[in-house]
């Protein structure tokens, strides 16, 4: 929790005005920071299916550290960085940190939690994530107006203290390899091989869980811009709802976990995207500043309940050596979608609007969210 408070804060004082930032280098175009964006997740995703295995066979230690060593390299490189060319490839590389990093780190919870205090658990993490939501968009408000640079070498820091921290007080978790008396591993599984029939299920959660995907990456790259269009303090406003949504989760997410853990999970899960498809709406069209807060408030619900209960389904099919490899697949979802929801999005922005942007994007979380519903109760009935 400490680390990933630390980590998140730095990544808010950066993530909500890099497109901005990027706007700006590029005069003014769209396309091009939507690209540079959406490089980060993309070639995440093609290692992300290897960094879940390696974290099976190698340790979870060794990965996380790595992945944010990777991600300190890159907060440094955003500062020196001139031409386009630059921006693309510390994306790139800073992607792929990412990636190795977030299966590794589910799979260590799964390894260490018992089943009942999931939910519950993912939610504290959440939480945690959340702390870097409510504090580091007005910091990076702040900042950016006085030095981008500082902003990126702080984030370096961070992901410094963060790798010290697992580096030195973090056990190994792996499950199922040989270890010494010291803890280390002698001996790697062989990697998990993906078959269609095997993991189905887990294809079907990870695809629809698509669209959600695609309207948090709105948040980060079209919707900065849709806002500027709207409203004359646009960077203030940004920083001010993503604000007040880290306030609100920070207040009511252990809550709302205990709440609804013994829940079935698809039907809160199904209610999920009914609360997304509501804010799309409210991003589109929303036009005081009122009803925008108010989008906000539901995303903030929706979100709550969505990602603790999504991992939780995924922890509960996995088998204990292959948690990594599932979340790692699971993942691929959040990669995938953002990677290409800013290019989309931005295509729809520029040719569309906004309205046209956020209304397809409601009708698709709707269709999906009924899709979902269905394969997560089929899950726990078969369960």
């Amino acid at each position: 929790m400490l680390g990933s408070a630390l980590t998140t804060i730095t990544s808010f004082m950066i993530r909500p005005f890099l497109v901005l930032y990027l706007y700006d280098k590029m005069e003014g175009s769209i396309i091009l920071p939507m690209i540079i964006v959406g490089l980060q997740p993309l070639c995440g995703l093609l290692v992300s299916w290897y960094g879940g295995g390696w974290s099976d066979r190698f340790g979870r230690k060794p990965l996380m550290t790595a992945a944010l060593a990777l991600q300190m390299a890159c907060m440094v490189g955003y500062v020196f960085a001139e031409d386009v060319w630059h921006y693309a490839a510390i994306s790139i590389v800073n992607g792929i940190g990412f990636a190795l990093f977030m299966p590794a780190a589910n799979a260590q919870i799964t390894d260490m939690v018992p089943e009942n205090k999931r939910a519950e658990v993912f939610a504290l993490m959440h939480t945690a994530f959340n702390v870097g939501a409510a504090v580091g968009p007005v910091l990076g408000l702040l900042m950016f107006d006085w030095n981008p640079s500082a902003v990126f070498l702080i984030s370096a820091l961070s992901f410094l203290l963060y790798g010290l921290l697992i580096a030195f007080k973090l056990p190994e978790t792996m499950p199922r390899a040989a270890r010494d008396a010291s803890g280390r591993v002698l001996r790697a599984p062989r990697r998990t091989k993906f078959r269609w029939a095997e993991h189905k299920t887990l294809l079907w959660m990870t695809l629809f869980s698509l669209p959600v995907g695609l309207l948090y990456a709105q948040v980060e790259s079209t919707f900065p811009l849709h806002l500027q269009t709207n409203f004359e303090h646009y960077r203030t406003l940004l920083a001010s709802i993503l604000t007040f949504n880290g306030v609100m989760v920070i207040a009511m997410q252990i809550w709302i976990a205990r709440k609804t853990e013994a829940m079935r999970s698809h039907l809160v899960i199904g209610a999920s995207y009914g609360l997304f498809a509501v804010v799309a709406l409210g991003y589109g069209y929303s036009t005081v500043i009122v009803w925008l807060f108010i989008a906000e408030f539901v995303f903030t619900i929706g979100e709550m309940i969505f990602g603790p209960h999504m991992q939780k389904a995924v922890s509960v099919m996995a088998p204990a050596e292959q948690r990594g490899f599932y979340f790692s697949v699971y993942g691929t979802s959040h990669l995938m979608s953002r990677g290409l929801g800013p290019v989309l999005g931005g295509l729809l922005l520029e040719y569309g609007g906004g309205e046209t942007l956020f209304t397809a994007l409601a009708v698709l979380i709707l269709l999906a969210g009924f899709a979902q519903y269905r394969v997560v109760r089929q899950f726990s009935e078969a369960a």
